[in-house]
């Protein structure tokens, strides 16, 4: 039996992929238009556009959108929506396109899309970053990638010829789209889905929240990110790896779906928290996990403030039910992962690693506590930290 799955943001799906006839005629006539060259954000956002994922939209964010999300986080028409989705471009290259014209959207030479051009608009970078990222300083990664981009913002619908050939190829198996996950949890029977978000390797801590939702619902996505992050994150190969090196020894395989999420980090924390769920529930999510200091960095954001940005919203208007989780962590005296709400013990008796802890350990090539995380998860890391000082 099969039963209705929730609505996508907006209550279409959007599918902006061109097929057929339709596909050769933009194909050819991209050739001879101006071609926009698009950086590694603009890829996430093209693919995540071209699949609606990022639903209801169908191209790059004309002014009143962005100025309604920059002030309002919802869009004009009144849904809630907390990132812009835009296009920069140099005003060189802007004063080149006429409103009206379509231009060819282009990863190193190669045609992905055609976009038609209905407006041309200048924006102010501090204001974005204050808005968006809730800081100014060049330090943050988005908003260091923010003040790097072109002074003018494109907009208007796009049709996409192709996805960038790395896009198609790299996790070609767990590159479900949103239809083809909704198609996924129709045949097996999931009617409560919950998503979980993430941009490092599973640890003890990732799985227990994880289980600990799985307790409530019918199915879990795993949905690692692995569109562009920072320098100095784990790839996403390794993440990708560390996945799939548990889950057929520790999760049940009939209640969980791994997937991978085409998204780029915009390290905008509270706001990008709101930006994830609404993306999972395009994907058929009816539940979304939010951990501690979701999508942050540094000490720009509060430990919970990605907890707190959901009462501006009603349930009814975000439509996908967040679940909340504090700090997880291993407690020596409790015996298990446990976090503040149900621990009563002192930090003495708490396991945590840092990131510079845990790549030090790997580097002696030694496996981490498994109090922290499994042994082959470890592993996989340990080979990759060995190879990198290789």
């Amino acid at each position: 039996m099969t039963y209705p799955l929730i609505l996508p943001h907006g209550g279409t799906l959007i599918n902006r992929l061109l097929t057929g006839n339709a596909r050769a005629e933009a194909l050819s006539a991209a050739h001879s238009l101006i071609t926009i060259p698009l950086s590694e954000t603009n890829l996430a956002d093209l693919e995540m556009l071209a699949i609606g994922a990022l639903s209801p939209l169908t191209g790059f964010m004309g002014e009143a959108d962005y100025l309604a999300v920059l002030k309002m986080m919802r869009l004009t028409n009144g849904l809630p929506w907390t990132i812009p989705v835009t296009l920069a471009v140099s005003a060189a290259l802007a004063d080149q396109i006429e409103l009206g014209q379509r231009v060819t959207l282009a990863q190193a030479g190669q045609p992905l899309a055609l976009m038609h051009v209905t407006e041309k608009y200048r924006y102010a970078r501090e204001a974005e970053a204050q808005q968006v990222y809730r800081t100014t300083d060049a330090a943050h990664p988005g908003v260091a990638r923010l003040y790097q981009q072109g002074e003018v913002y494109l907009a208007g619908d796009i049709d996409v010829i192709e996805l960038p050939a790395k896009n198609r190829s790299e996790f070609a198996d767990l590159r479900h789209t949103p239809a083809e996950t909704r198609r996924i949890f129709a045949e097996r029977g999931w009617r409560r889905i919950v998503g979980f978000q993430t941009r490092n390797p599973i640890h003890r801590a990732h799985e227990y929240i994880q289980k600990t939702a799985l307790e409530i619902v019918d199915g879990l996505l795993l949905h690692p990110l692995v569109g562009e992050t920072k320098a100095d994150d784990i790839p996403a190969d390794i993440r990708i790896e560390s996945y799939k090196a548990i889950l057929d020894v520790y999760y049940p395989q009939n209640r969980v779906l791994l997937g991978v999420f085409p998204a780029a980090m915009r390290y905008a924390g509270p706001r990008e928290a709101i930006f994830h769920a609404i993306a999972r529930k395009n994907y058929g999510c009816t539940h979304f996990i939010v951990g501690r200091d979701h999508a942050g960095v540094g000490k720009y954001y509060g430990s919970y403030d990605a907890h707190y940005i959901f009462d501006e919203f009603t349930p009814e208007e975000i439509g996908i039910m967040p679940l909340f989780f504090e700090h997880t962590f291993y407690c020596k005296q409790c015996d298990g992962i446990v976090s503040l709400k149900t621990c009563p013990h002192d930090s003495t008796q708490h396991i945590t690693l840092s990131g510079t802890q845990v790549r030090e350990i790997l580097a002696r090539g030694e496996l981490l506590p498994t109090e922290f995380t499994r042994p082959e998860v470890s592993r996989v890391l340990m080979r990759a930290v060995q190879e990198k000082m290789a």
